[in-house]
């Protein structure tokens, strides 16, 4: 009893540490991080776009990785998970998306255009938002859980192409900021800082709607016949 009274109060506690996070880390992007050189302010949406890629990458990585273990053991809570991480990765792409064409506007003055980085990023988007059609125009709840866990298992492979767009082709996107050889990454120590907030705190927003999408599935999953 009293270890579900702990739990019910970390429940409660957690928005209020998302929040927190999210203020301290949008404090200290547009107070701690300088203004870079030659983007001005708007390079400051970088610090909440990597993020969210960050996070949609690992909402689809749940995704796969449940709908694999549905498939072998037919248990539905998985099946529940996968469907929870595809829709909290589906809005954390549309936020890529969406902050990536502010950037973009601002570095090369137009809001879309046909690079290899932000067309695998819109397919993406696609693939997974199609997991979602399936999933709502498929009333029989086992066949509609096998037909979207092939989805989600063959969707994942844009994944990596996501990835290493930037590695492979030669693109407009800016190039990897870690691992990309000499030039890459920041420059100014107080960004790397802001980026770490940042991270942390949409993570921490990642996991909090995760957890609060699996609970609706698992009450709508108890109300099924």
């Amino acid at each position: 009893m009293r270890k579900g009274r702990q739990s019910g109060a970390l429940v409660r506690l957690a928005p209020v540490v998302v929040l927190g996070l999210a203020v301290l880390a949008l404090a200290v992007i547009f107070f701690v991080a300088p203004i870079e050189a030659q983007m001005g302010l708007p390079q400051k949406i970088f610090y909440l776009h990597l993020p969210c890629a960050l996070s949609a990458f690992i909402g689809f990585l749940i995704c796969f990785l449940a709908s694999i273990r549905y498939l072998v053991s037919r248990d539905l809570r998985h099946d529940r998970v996968a469907e929870s991480a595809a829709e909290v990765g589906v809005v954390f792409t549309t936020l890529v998306l969406v902050t990536g064409s502010i950037w973009a506007h601002s570095a090369w003055g137009k809001w879309w255009t046909w690079d290899v980085r932000l067309v695998t990023t819109a397919v993406l988007w696609c693939i997974y938002l199609g997991y979602l059609v399936l999933r709502a125009n498929v009333d029989d709840r086992d066949r509609r859980a096998r037909a979207a866990a092939v989805l989600g298992i063959v969707g994942f492979a844009d994944v990596p192409l996501v990835y290493m767009s930037i590695r492979w082709w030669r693109t407009q996107h800016p190039g990897p900021m870690f691992l990309g050889g000499e030039g890459s990454g920041l420059g100014d120590p107080r960004m790397k800082v802001a980026l770490a907030f940042s991270t942390v705190a949409v993570l921490a927003v990642f996991a909090w709607l995760l957890y609060q999408r699996v609970r609706v599935a698992r009450l709508r999953a108890e109300q099924e016949p």
